[in-house]
């Protein structure tokens, strides 16, 4: 159920992408194009939709008879001269997607307007092909799409199929002005392999192609770099999960997977740290896959009633240091200012209340464990009250 969920909010996240960029080319994008133009040529230009509403002008008066372009778009001709103004078609897979309308007395309107068609109808084509490979990425990403339909579509869209790949999951801290997926673009500047997408307002994804010779320690330098460049202009804390390196595109999803988990295992047994590799979890991976009724069976058969997280502050204290120290009781004892005697009345005390002597390698794992598993089920109860 929680599968199929995924895969819907997928699947309509995408759906809403595509209605927002209809018009593929953005406003800034074609407002921008037009004053260059007539910077150069000193012909203004305005680019209208097809019922005659202006979406981007340099024309003083950009006022059009709606009536008269829906009659142009209407009629087979691909350019007229209508109110002393020359009207052009721009289209979009034979299909007619804006109107262009030239006119001045400087130079010559109809030759500025065929190559404004021209660059519009370009723009168009590579708008739709980054259109295309951002929705290929994320079905791909969403496993909402066929053997055969993924090495088809990569053909088509020019994607190298054998290269290899890893994916990062950035979580962004509520992003919500996009500046965070800005920036890591920023940092891709160039790598146009490299596919960068926002699945919602906290997560950023990255699908990266490795060049040769890199390897897993190249990409630990390159999170650390995404985590410290995002981290400056971030209140919360920014994390960086990434998953295994795969050799086919078919597995790109197989790393994404990877990277989700180590973003979830990383925040329940590595607050602390800002990057995480999935291929360094460790047995927090192992804990994380264990159903809840048998972490409370395997709780109830170590400790009883008394849970690792009823202890006390300084029993609490003295196991984490004792643990990070490898059991050594002198260099625990020197560490927390205590008398060496101190120290041992703690772990037998302790050795009393639980049936656990962590001096002793087995019972140290085995206690080790058992906090892991707790750290676990109370995070599990906060995601799920």
């Amino acid at each position: 159920m929680q599968q199929a969920a995924v895969y819907i909010q997928g699947t309509y996240v995408m759906f809403l992408r595509r209605k927002e960029s209809d018009n593929m080319v953005s406003s800034q994008v074609l407002q921008k194009t037009l004053e260059e133009l007539k910077n150069i040529t000193k012909v203004d230009l305005s680019i209208l939709n097809i019922d005659g509403t202006v979406l981007v002008s340099t024309m003083p008066d950009d006022q059009v008879d709606h009536a008269t372009v829906r009659q142009f778009v209407e009629s087979p001709a691909d350019s007229q001269i209508l109110q002393d103004r020359y009207f052009f078609k721009v289209f979009d897979d034979n299909n007619v997607e804006y109107v262009l309308v030239s006119s001045g007395s400087m130079n010559d309107p109809y030759l500025v307007g065929r190559v404004a068609v021209c660059q519009i109808q370009n723009l168009i084509i590579a708008y739709k092909e980054r259109l295309d490979k951002n929705n290929f990425i994320q079905n791909l990403l969403l496993d909402n799409l066929l053997l055969v339909d993924i090495y088809n579509r990569a053909k088509k869209l020019r994607i190298d199929t054998n290269a290899r790949r890893i994916v990062f999951t950035v979580e962004t801290a509520g992003d919500k002005d996009n500046t965070a997926l800005d920036k890591i673009k920023s940092l891709f500047t160039g790598r146009p392999q490299d596919f960068i997408t926002a699945i919602d307002e906290n997560n950023v994804i990255i699908v990266k192609e490795l060049k040769e010779g890199e390897d897993y320690a190249e990409m630990n330098r390159l999170a650390r770099l995404i985590a410290d460049t995002l981290q400056t202009d971030q209140s919360g804390q920014i994390r960086v999960a990434y998953g295994n390196v795969v050799e086919e595109i078919k597995n790109v999803s197989r790393s994404y997977k990877e990277s989700q988990m180590a973003l979830e295992v990383g925040k329940i047994f590595h607050a602390e740290k800002n990057v995480i590799p999935y291929n360094n979890l460790g047995i927090g991976r192992l804990i994380y896959q264990l159903p809840i009724p048998l972490c409370k069976m395997f709780m109830k058969e170590v400790f009883g009633e008394q849970l690792p997280d009823t202890f006390d502050d300084e029993t609490l204290m003295t196991i984490n240091k004792f643990f990070e120290n490898n059991l050594n009781v002198s260099e625990t004892s020197r560490q927390l200012y205590v008398h060496r005697n101190t120290l041992v009345y703690r772990l037998e005390k302790l050795q009393k209340s639980t049936g656990l002597d962590i001096r002793v390698f087995d019972d140290a794992l085995t206690f080790k464990i058992a906090m892991m598993v707790v750290r676990y089920m109370k995070y599990m109860q906060e995601q799920n009250p």
